[in-house]
């Protein structure tokens, strides 16, 4: 799914990105309910980047990487976690790329989460490569997820790979 964010982008830079596991819901400009198995998962654009969150009913583990304040930043490369008996990984890093290049891979992103069935991005108004996207996948077993943010005025792409995987399979519903 792809959608115009209606709130104005502001001048932030892929440097003040920070990651934070366990908080809670956050305002959301755009959201996306999965279920992969038993597991729900949603996806939420925050106008200060994504927050993940797997059975937000029941608490089991949130994911925001998001400019707020009193967050730390940069963003570390590496996490790997257990929340909730679930095995949490993280990994993050940055792509910086020239202009032409920059906006061509903008496009074949956006055109990969737009036409995937977990995908959703979220294009802020006034630069077309202006955005953060995320793609989801799983199954009982394990979720993983992968989200890009996109800083033109820097040429950089911010990219992250997450997943969580359960310590057996979940039952049905």
């Amino acid at each position: 799914m792809l959608t115009t964010l209606q709130t104005t982008y502001t001048d932030t830079r892929a440097g003040q990105l920070a990651w934070c596991l366990g908080s809670g819901p956050l305002p959301a400009l755009a959201v996306l309910d999965l279920t992969f198995g038993p597991a729900d998962l949603q996806l939420r654009l925050l106008g200060a980047s994504h927050q993940v969150m797997l059975d937000a009913e029941r608490g089991i583990c949130s994911e925001t990487v998001a400019c707020l304040p009193g967050r730390r930043a940069p963003l570390p490369a590496r996490v790997a976690e257990r929340v909730q008996g679930w095995e949490y990984e993280f990994a993050a890093r940055v792509e910086t790329l020239p202009g032409h290049s920059f906006a061509a891979r903008a496009q074949e992103l956006l055109a990969l989460v737009e036409g995937h069935p977990a995908g959703l991005a979220g294009v802020f108004p006034g630069d077309p490569t202006a955005f953060t996207a995320l793609v989801a996948g799983g199954d009982a077993r394990r979720l993983q997820w992968r989200t890009w943010h996109a800083y033109p005025q820097e040429g950089t792409l911010v990219c992250t790979r997450s997943a969580l995987t359960a310590p057996n399979p979940l039952p049905g519903r």
